[in-house]
């Protein structure tokens, strides 16, 4: 394997007396989906906003493309080519979709004024390209759906260049066909070299697309496997706690006896 874009070993965050990550390993590659299961409170905000420089590592190791890093700002990851897409998307409603997907990095003329023709242009061939087809990008991206949006978002991150798309749960409020789109566009990330990290609860909508499965649970790894060595029952199974359960039924027999 080459070397991986991102890769993580015994990484942990605290805030005061709260332990929120401990001893977290993972690993990224080119053209690849990282999958991030786990409830509300198993780590994967905290993990992914270490990614993506919000907050800084207090432990263990966090490199890029072999670098070890110490992000300081969102800025200098998006530097580093990692882009994070999260659930409650950036946008401005009332904006067209082109104006949106620029957001501060417009096109301009010789003359220093936007460029409305050029930034039309680029934004419909990047939507096409990426399989989206919007018939107006003049529209505002407030009229879009759920998933056009989180589409959108995916077009702008790869045509900018990013290396690394982190995807904060894109389809935890979406109905079952929006968010089979938004998980086409994802495996299209894939398919086009980058690596991806995908934040879910839900393994029926990582397990498709996904190359590795990263477990969380109360801030550990609750395991870590590589998709052929796992099926689709057995993570819904481990999810739900199911080895958790099984131990505490055969404790219970234990003391019965």
């Amino acid at each position: 394997m080459t070397t991986p874009l991102i890769e993580t070993k015994d990484i942990g965050k605290t805030y005061g007396s709260v332990i929120a990550l401990s001893d977290v390993s993972t690993v990224v590659h080119a053209g690849e989906v990282t999958c991030v299961l786990g409830d509300n409170g198993a780590g994967k905000s905290t993990l992914i906003k270490i990614l993506a420089g919000v907050h800084q590592h207090d432990e263990g190791s966090f490199q890029v493309e072999g670098e070890e890093i110490r992000f300081s700002s969102p800025r200098e990851a998006l530097d580093h080519g990692i882009a994070t897409v999260y659930q409650d998307l950036a946008v401005v409603p009332l904006m067209s979709v082109w104006r949106n997907f620029f957001l501060g990095s417009e096109p301009t003329t010789a003359l220093g004024f936007i460029d409305r023709k050029q930034g039309r242009a680029v934004t419909k061939k990047a939507l096409s390209d990426m399989g989206i087809d919007l018939r107006d990008v003049e529209q505002p991206v407030g009229t879009l759906s759920g998933g056009e949006r989180q589409c959108v978002a995916i077009a702008r991150a790869v045509h900018f260049g990013a290396k690394v798309l982190i995807l904060d749960e894109p389809t935890a409020a979406l109905g079952v066909k929006q968010a089979g789109v938004v998980l086409k566009y994802v495996a299209q990330a894939r398919d086009r070299g980058l690596g991806v990290v995908l934040i879910t609860h839900n393994p029926h909508h990582a397990y498709p697309v996904a190359n590795r499965f990263l477990l969380l649970k109360r801030g550990r790894a609750l395991g870590s496997y590589e998709k052929d060595e796992i099926d689709i029952e057995e993570l819904t199974r481990q999810m739900a706690g199911g080895a958790e359960l099984e131990a505490l039924a055969h404790e219970l027999r234990a003391a019965e006896a």
